[in-house]
């Protein structure tokens, strides 16, 4: 195990800053996932600690030791890649074993090592067939145990998932969580998928554009989103957005729906007329009767049957917004009208211009 810390990291390419000052501590053991869109500087990020790519400015620190000028076979860390990178003329043994070949290990210890992490890895009854004979998801085991054999300090991940079928990625986080619970290696995880972040990580460092957006748990990105772009990148539903006027004279928020709701308790400063915007997740708004003084008129478009939920797109009936509501499977509907509430505690407000969080209401 190994603490990896990164001290205003920064990497350019010519003109093009591809990451900006990313200062990021991870603990001994725990396991951080790093999301973002293709092109935010996931895998750079990934590349630079492995010691692949070098860093423009900022310090790279590997149990508090400077490593930006180690090389990458001295980092003590194992990369696992999108594309497996197995040798197709190598066993499975083989292949897993190569990296302790080239280091010297005496036969002994190679094939107990290779034989321990088979077993955990359930790969033992395919240990003499090759690459070709096994299937995505026993080709991505067998590319983590070439890892694991290795007994690094750290494990890196580069999107290992991606090239597997939806059931075979949801069977494989699971295994690769298993994983980390019994050898307890620190792990660096890069995807671009949030429902991979949100259910694997311990903590989830937001990328966007080579800024980190946020760092924190799953759930703390989840309810208490930094800014408008974390809101809208984490959560199974599109969030949604109505925009909001700060009127300074009575503190309130003036929406485009007709609704208007007390300020909250604010982090940032606010000036008479900004433009703000009010966020909430599909399955927070709820239904409400048309008597209800916060209630909100809409027209069911159409609907996603999901099974054991639905999801409504609607449209205000008053000015056209669009509104995604998650509702459950038995819900009886009535006609293509309903009435709507946004719940005042399940509000995020944020500033249009720099889309950072303003505050929040409190219950």
């Amino acid at each position: 195990m190994a603490t990896v810390n990164l001290i205003e990291v920064s990497k350019s390419v010519g003109p093009t800053t591809v990451l900006n000052k990313v200062n990021v501590g991870i603990k001994k053991g725990e396991f951080v996932v790093i999301v973002g869109p293709s092109g935010c500087g996931k895998t750079t990020l990934l590349r630079l600690i492995a010691g692949l790519d070098d860093v423009s400015s900022g310090s790279i620190l590997i149990n508090d030791q400077c490593v930006n000028e180690i090389p990458a076979a001295q980092r003590d860390m194992a990369m696992v890649f999108q594309n497996y990178a197995l040798y197709p003329h190598m066993t499975v043994f083989e292949n897993m074993a190569y990296g302790l070949k080239m280091r010297r290990y005496k036969k002994a210890e190679i094939k107990k090592r290779v034989d321990e992490a088979a077993q955990l890895l359930h790969l033992t009854p395919f240990l003499e067939r090759k690459p070709q004979a096994l299937s995505g998801g026993q080709r991505q085991r067998v590319a983590m145990g070439r890892a694991m054999v290795r007994s690094p300090a750290v494990f890196l991940f580069d999107e290992p998932l991606s090239n597997l079928d939806a059931k075979l990625r949801t069977e494989m986080r699971h295994e690769i969580r298993r994983l980390h619970q019994q050898l307890n290696t620190t792990s660096l995880y890069v995807t671009h998928d949030q429902t991979e972040a949100m259910t694997m990580a311990e903590r989830v460092i937001v990328l966007n554009q080579g800024d980190v957006e946020q760092i924190g748990t799953p759930q703390e990105l989840y309810q208490n989103p930094a800014t408008l772009f974390v809101a809208g990148f984490t959560g199974q539903y599109p969030m949604n957005l109505i925009s909001g006027i700060f009127d300074k004279s009575s503190n309130t928020v003036q929406t485009d729906l007709g609704i208007t709701y007390p300020i909250p308790n604010l982090v940032l400063e606010l000036e008479d007329k900004d433009e703000l915007v009010l966020a909430i997740r599909a399955e927070h708004i709820v239904l409400c009767s048309e008597n209800n003084p916060q209630g909100i008129p809409i027209h069911i478009e159409f609907m996603d049957d999901m099974g054991a939920d639905k999801l409504l797109h609607a449209k205000c009936i008053k000015n056209g917004q669009s509104l995604n509501l998650r509702v459950t499977a038995d819900q009886q509907l009535t006609g293509g009208q309903l009435w709507v509430e946004l719940p005042k505690i399940k509000l995020h407000l944020f500033h249009r211009t720099s889309g950072k969080r303003i505050g929040e209401w409190r219950a």
